[in-house]
């Protein structure tokens, strides 16, 4: 038991990426039957109200009334970076290159939460973080480029606008995350989450009015093959997902928790073969390994 409490922050941490896996796997499926600007947008209603709920009983407060006003500033500067822009990127991403390239592309997420935390923070880089660094590109590499046969040049097994995407996501949840750090302090973890999904909501609303989207977003509640995957999403990800990696940033290092929660691209090949038959080579498994550990190597 003495160990579980040391170790409070990364069992969490450990937990988020296992909560992300089914999350990526889930929302791959319902953005490619529903849209990615739906699905973020309902999934984020549906996750509210999971999290709503379990605030109830367990604080016995509805929503984060006894938040302070710095609490509020940044978490929702981070609801907006993360949820909005961040998770826009991410989702459409799915629809071109799936999730299990996009989870290792994210890969990317603790070494830009570094590069952020250096900027916002004041945190230092040393040189074994550039050496992490180069590392985890290598592994993504490894696993995003084909193996050119003679007399041919090395090309992209992607869409190179479904890699851009990603990274669109990588720098949300990056930065959304330093923005977490700074703004969840000694508040509820649980709470903090409430607060970065009403500004998701809000961000999401905004953009699916601007976009003329709302009929199509009716029109995807009635789809229940799309909507079930939506709502184990919603479960495993902005309820169970987001608020674990809360505690777990509360509980220890910034970069510690992103590492361990880098580990979805190793997590998510077994389901992804046999879910959805998706044939994997040996230099895409070993890519993620080396991009995983190039993150390690970066929070040493």
């Amino acid at each position: 038991m003495d160990f579980f409490r040391d170790h409070y922050g990364e069992f969490a941490a450990l937990l988020t990426a296992i909560f992300w896996t089914i999350t990526a796997l889930a929302f791959e499926s319902a953005s490619r039957r529903l849209g990615s600007i739906a699905v973020n947008l309902l999934r984020l209603i549906i996750g509210f109200t999971f999290l709503s709920i379990f605030t109830l009983i367990y604080r016995g407060i509805i929503l984060p009334f006894d938040a302070g006003a710095e609490n509020w500033l940044w978490l929702i500067l981070s609801g907006i970076v993360g949820l909005v822009f961040g998770d826009l990127f991410l989702f459409k991403s799915y629809t071109i290159i799936g999730s299990r390239f996009a989870m290792l592309i994210m890969t990317l997420v603790p070494p830009i939460t570094a590069f952020f935390g250096w900027l916002i923070m004041d945190e230092h880089l040393e040189l074994i973080h550039f050496a992490g660094m180069t590392l985890t590109f290598s592994g993504i590499a490894m696993a995003i480029f084909s193996r050119p046969a003679k007399g041919e040049r090395l090309s992209l097994k992607l869409a190179p606008l479904g890699i851009l995407y990603a990274m669109g996501g990588v720098v949300g949840q990056a930065l959304g995350l330093v923005l977490s750090k700074k703004g969840i302090k000694d508040y509820d973890p649980f709470a903090a989450t409430q607060i970065r999904i009403i500004a998701g909501i809000a961000g999401f609303a905004l953009l699916v009015t601007f976009m003329g989207r709302w009929k199509r977003t009716w029109d995807a509640l009635k789809d229940r093959k799309g909507m079930k995957s939506l709502s184990i999403g919603a479960f495993f990800g902005p309820f169970l997902g987001i608020s674990f990696s809360l505690v777990s940033v509360k509980f220890t290092q910034a970069g510690i928790a992103s590492t361990l929660m880098a580990m979805v691209p190793i997590f998510i090949i077994a389901p992804a073969v046999i879910l959805y038959k998706e044939k994997v080579t040996l230099a895409e498994i070993f890519g993620a390994v080396v991009s995983v550990a190039g993150v390690a190597l970066f929070f040493i």
